[in-house]
């Protein structure tokens, strides 16, 4: 019979994560960043709840899943919601596995926002799938960009058109794909906390352990899995746009861009975001993961989309909370209730996004 522990990030044995690299390497739709020991060991390093659910068949790790784990049993993707992407590291087989093994490491309910699709455990737990957009570089950027003359390729067009007024405005246009100035790092924070604030959305950076995983990130080395990088562009030698990113496997994925109000409308975040695909391949970056969502930009400037799911396993109490949670929204939707209709789901889903960022 299988064996299921939980242990804390520092407990994993090097055997373990022996293993947990080899199962990484050998699972191309888990090369992401979000997936390695580097960023593991990241957020064990600014989070004290962080925790991997460790299964054993034979003596020997089958499969990792890491999460947070809260109250009560209630457990949260690693990273909560700054996690566009999580899973198992590993297989474990169906919905009733994760959930059997879930229940054999003490925890209630886990809730998942982001989980792979391809994975069969998550996608017979999860809701209708949704896609995360990858921009496909393997065959460099002069490639990808011809492959922008589809429908929807205006958008590149209008980018680099709008960085070339850029440079006719104000001068020389300096991109650096990895900026270690510490003010690049203070002007992504200020920019999007200013943004969180006018879109009216909670300010990620408000709580400490969110701008302490940058930091830690940006101090990883390569061969973690997870390395932080910041790229910058400045007009005549002032910045007008900054990201971070994570990159690890080959994978860039695209977290925090940043920008100058005042080079707003002159698509400043764009340019940046061109100047980092172009320079990709020469940091042995092969994909940019741009995550899920319904935005014009993603789904004209990537190639693809891989499945996500959202859903939650579990048993006992906390999941019939959760139960009842989802069904609330589900009535709400097929009542049809004009604008309230998307009311309770907006409602928990916001509850929940802030307890993730606040919960310790």
């Amino acid at each position: 019979m299988a064996e299921v522990t939980i242990k804390t990030a520092d407990k994993l044995s090097q055997d373990e994560r022996a293993a947990w690299r080899h199962l990484q390497a050998r699972a191309p739709e888990i090369a992401s960043p979000y997936f390695s020991l580097g960023y593991l060991d990241a957020m064990a390093h600014v989070r004290g709840d962080v925790r991997v659910v460790v299964k054993t068949e034979a003596g020997a790790p089958v499969a990792f899943l890491p999460l947070q784990l809260g109250l009560l049993g209630h457990a949260r993707p690693l990273g909560g919601p700054l996690s566009d992407h999580h899973g198992l590291v590993g297989q474990v087989g169906d919905g009733e596995d994760l959930t059997e093994m879930l229940a054999r490491a003490g925890v209630s309910v886990f809730d998942f926002h982001g989980a792979l699709g391809a994975q069969s455990a998550f996608a017979e737990l999860g809701g209708a799938p949704d896609g995360s957009w990858v921009i496909d570089l393997r065959e460099g950027f002069d490639v990808w960009k011809s492959r922008r003359k589809k429908p929807g390729g205006n958008t590149l067009r209008t980018i680099l058109v709008s960085e070339r007024k850029l440079t006719e405005r104000h001068g020389a246009v300096e991109f650096c794909f990895d900026d270690r100035a510490p003010e690049a790092l203070e002007a992504m924070f200020v920019w999007k906390s200013d943004q969180y604030r006018r879109t009216g959305h909670f300010d990620v950076f408000s709580v400490a352990w969110t701008r302490k995983l940058v930091e830690a990130l940006l101090r990883s080395e390569a061969q973690s899995g997870a390395r932080g990088v910041v790229s910058s562009l400045k007009v005549d030698g002032e910045l007008a746009a900054v990201h971070f990113g994570m990159m690890g496997g080959g994978v860039l994925h695209y977290w925090f861009p940043a920008y100058d109000p005042a080079f707003q409308k002159e698509g400043s975040g764009n340019a940046l975001l061109v100047r980092i695909l172009e320079a990709a391949r020469e940091h042995s970056v092969s994909e940019i993961h741009l995550g899920g969502g319904d935005y014009r930009y993603k789904a004209a400037l990537a190639d693809w989309q891989f499945p996500i799911v959202s859903g939650f396993a579990g048993t006992g109490a906390a999941a019939a909370a959760r139960r009842l949670a989802h069904a609330t929204e589900t009535l709400a939707a097929e009542l049809k209730l004009g604008p309230l209709t998307d009311l309770p789901g907006r409602v928990f889903r916001r509850i929940d996004r802030i307890a993730g960022f606040r919960a310790a």
